[in-house]
C-alpha cells in the first residue's frame, strides 16, 4: 500500500468490554502496542492478555495482531461509530505483602524498640556515676516493673524514697520511648533530695563527682523502704515471670530489693587462741565454742588489696580469689573462756542465694596520712588487674547445706550431658557392630553347615556337662544370699529411712527466692560499671550492658568456651555496640576503664 494512503489523524472509537462501553481516541500511526497500552490503563487488562476484534466493517479480520498496521485502514469510509470488541480479564491490584513502614512513622515506643541501639542519658554535670548505674539496673525486669508501678508508700524523709522511685520509673519509661538521649533531670533532683551529700558543689560552682557504688547502695536502700510486704514481693516477681512457690523462700525478707539482691550470710567465728591452748595436753584451757551468726547482704565484695587484714600479702589476680579473701579473715573480739580479747577466725558462707548477684570490686580505699598537716587521709584507687569471666560459679562460697542441693542439680546436669554423649557414641558403634555382626553371623553359619550336625551336637553335650556341674554351686549361693538378706533386713530398712529423710531435708532447703529448682549456682554476667581515671573523686563512669536480643550467628571467644555475645557500652548520651570479649578486658591494670 502506498504511504500516501495511510491515515495519520487521531481516530475516536468505542470499545465494548463486557458490560462496559469505553470511548477513547488513538493515533493509528503509533501502532497496536500504543492502543493496547491506552486500554490497559483504562481497564487494568494486561496487554499480553488482550484480544481485540472488530465490530464495524472495514477494519481487520479476526483477532488484532501486534504487527498489524492500523494506519492502513480507511477510517472515513467506515460508518460511525467505529467499534472494537475487547476480551480479557483485569488483574486485581494488590499492595505489597509486607507493608513498608519507616521508623520516622512509628510511635515513639515502637521506634525505640526497633532502634539498632538503645537510648543514652545526658550528663547534667558530673552525673556519669548515676547514668552508668541506671543503665545497668534497667536490664533487671523486677526493678523496672516495681519502679513503674510504685505504690507511693513507705517513703523516706517525707516521701523522698517514693519520689526517687517514681523518678527512676519515669527515666526508664523515657528511655523505652525515645530513640534520642534522655535528660534525667527529675532523677537528678530526686537523688539530691534523697542524698544531700550528692548535692555538693566544687570550688568553681560545678557539681562534684560522686561514687557510683554509694549511689547504687543508697538507691537500693530507698527502694527497699518503698516496696515492703511479702504479698507485694510475690506479686511483683509473678508479674515478671518469676514464681515464688511458698513463704519459706522469703524468710527474713520483707521487701523487693532484699528478695532480688539479698544474700543471706552464715558467719562462723572460731577462737584461734583457745584452739591452740587446747591442743596442748598439759593445758586446762577449754575450747571456745564457735559463734554462728546470720546476716543479710546485698552484694559480694571482691577484695583486691590482698586480704581482709593488713598483714596479708596475697596477690589477687582473679575475682574468685578476691571474693574468697573477703569471706575469710581474722578479727579481734572478746573470749569468754580467756576472759580477754583474742584473735578469732571469721568464715562467711552463703546460706541463701539471690536472683541477681552484685559484686563490688574494692577499687577505692582510704589511706591514712599521719605525716600530713591535717592528718585527714586520702582516698586512693587500686589499679591492679583483676580478671573475671562471663560466668561466676559461687558453689565454693556456699554453706554445706546449699552445696548439697546445688551438687544434686549439677550431678543431674552432668549425667544428662554424659547420656547425650553416650547416645551419640552408641549410635555410631551400633551401626558399625550391625555391619560386623551380619558378616560374622553369615561366616559362622557357613562353617556350621560345612562341619555338619555331629559337630553341633558335640558342642551342646559339652555345654550340658559344664552346666550340670554348676547347678549345685548356684543353688548354694542363692540360699546364702537369701539368708544374708533376711538377717540384714532391719538395717537396710533403717538405711533406706535415713536416705529418704536426707532427701526430704534437701528438698526443703531454700536455695533462693524465684530461683529454678535445677539452679546450679552459676551466674551469667549481664552488666558492668567501670571507672576510668586515677582520682577516686574524679574520673569517668560508664555502663556496659548485655544486649537483650542476640544475633543468630553468635561465635565463641577465641581460646574460650564463652559466647562472644552482643553488648552495649553507655558513655552517657553516646551508645556504642561491643562484644563480650571487649567487656572481659575491663579487668584493670592501666588508665583505661576497669570494672568497679
Amino acid at each position: 500500500m502506498n504511504s500516501n494512503n495511510k491515515h495519520h489523524h487521531p481516530v475516536q472509537v468505542h470499545v465494548k468490554w463486557g458490560k462496559e462501553q469505553i470511548t477513547l481516541t488513538f493515533s493509528p500511526d503509533q501502532g497496536v502496542k500504543s492502543l493496547k497500552s491506552q486500554l490497559e490503563q483504562l481497564t487494568n487488562v494486561p496487554a499480553d492478555r488482550m484480544k481485540l476484534m472488530p465490530k464495524s466493517k472495514g477494519l481487520w479480520k479476526g483477532i488484532l495482531k501486534d504487527d498489524f498496521d492500523l494506519s492502513s485502514i480507511d477510517y472515513p469510509s467506515i460508518q460511525p461509530p467505529i467499534q472494537f470488541l475487547l476480551m480479557g480479564s483485569a488483574t486485581q491490584l494488590t499492595g505489597p505483602k509486607t507493608q513498608t513502614v519507616f521508623v520516622e512513622d512509628l510511635p515513639p515506643e515502637e521506634a525505640a524498640r526497633v532502634a539498632p541501639e538503645p537510648s543514652g542519658l545526658v550528663n547534667l554535670g558530673n552525673t556519669c556515676y548515676m547514668n552508668s548505674v541506671v543503665q545497668c539496673l534497667r536490664a533487671i525486669p523486677v526493678l523496672c516493673h516495681v519502679s513503674r508501678n510504685n505504690r507511693g508508700g513507705g517513703g523516706v524523709d517525707g516521701g523522698g524514697g517514693s519520689f526517687l522511685l517514681r523518678a527512676l520509673g519515669q527515666t526508664f519509661e523515657s528511655l523505652n520511648r525515645s530513640t534520642n538521649a534522655v535528660s534525667p533531670m527529675s532523677l537528678v533532683v530526686a537523688t539530691k533530695q534523697a542524698f544531700p551529700q550528692f548535692a555538693q558543689m566544687g570550688p568553681h560552682g560545678q557539681p562534684m563527682q560522686q561514687d557510683a557504688e554509694e549511689f547504687f547502695s543508697g538507691l537500693l536502700e530507698h527502694v527497699a523502704r518503698c516496696t515492703k510486704g511479702k504479698d507485694f514481693v510475690q506479686d511483683t516477681f509473678y508479674r515478671v515471670g518469676m514464681n515464688i512457690h511458698n513463704d519459706d523462700e522469703l524468710e527474713g525478707v520483707d521487701n523487693v530489693i532484699d528478695a532480688l539482691f539479698g544474700i543471706q550470710m552464715e558467719e562462723t567465728y572460731t577462737c584461734d587462741e583457745t584452739m591452740i591452748d587446747s591442743s596442748d595436753s598439759s593445758s586446762s584451757t577449754d575450747v571456745e565454742p564457735a559463734v554462728i551468726r546470720h546476716d543479710l547482704h546485698r552484694k559480694l565484695v571482691c577484695n583486691i588489696q590482698g586480704g581482709s587484714d593488713a598483714s596479708s600479702q596475697t596477690n589477687v589476680t582473679h575475682i574468685m580469689e578476691g571474693i574468697s579473701l573477703a569471706l575469710n579473715g581474722k578479727v579481734e573480739k572478746r573470749s569468754e573462756v580467756l576472759q580477754r580479747d583474742a584473735i578469732w577466725s571469721r568464715k562467711q558462707r552463703i546460706a541463701r542465694l539471690p536472683p541477681v548477684l552484685a559484686v563490688q570490686f574494692g577499687r577505692f580505699y582510704w589511706k591514712e596520712t599521719p605525716d600530713s598537716r591535717d592528718h585527714a587521709g586520702v582516698k586512693c584507687k587500686v589499679m591492679k588487674p583483676v580478671a573475671f569471666n562471663a560466668t561466676l560459679d559461687v558453689y565454693d562460697f556456699c554453706c554445706e547445706r546449699i552445696q548439697k542441693v546445688l551438687k544434686k542439680a549439677r550431678d543431674a546436669a552432668a549425667k544428662r550431658e554424659e547420656d547425650e554423649i553416650a547416645k551419640k557414641l552408641k549410635g555410631e558403634e551400633t551401626s558399625e557392630e550391625e555391619e560386623e555382626g551380619k558378616s560374622d553371623k553369615d561366616h559362622v553359619m557357613e562353617e556350621t553347615k560345612e562341619e555338619g550336625n555331629v559337630a553341633a551336637a558335640g558342642v551342646d553335650v559339652s555345654m550340658g556337662e559344664e552346666e550340670e556341674g554348676k547347678e549345685g554351686e548356684e543353688d548354694d549361693e542363692e540360699d546364702l544370699k537369701a539368708a544374708l538378706a533376711m538377717s540384714m533386713a532391719p538395717d537396710n530398712d533403717g538405711a533406706m529411712d535415713q536416705t529418704q529423710r536426707e532427701e526430704e531435708e534437701e528438698e526443703r532447703v531454700i536455695v533462693g527466692p524465684g530461683l529454678p529448682k535445677d539452679f546450679q549456682g552459676k551466674y551469667e554476667l549481664f552488666a558492668v560499671v567501670t571507672h576510668k581515671g586515677r582520682d577516686a573523686d574524679g574520673g569517668h563512669y560508664m555502663g556496659w550492658v548485655k544486649a537483650e536480643h542476640q544475633s543468630d550467628d553468635m561465635k565463641k571467644i577465641s581460646d574460650s568456651d564463652d559466647d562472644n555475645a552482643d553488648w552495649f557500652v553507655f558513655d552517657d548520651d553516646e551508645v556504642s555496640p561491643c562484644k563480650t570479649e571487649d567487656v572481659l578486658k575491663l579487668k584493670g591494670g592501666g588508665d583505661w576503664h576497669m570494672s568497679y
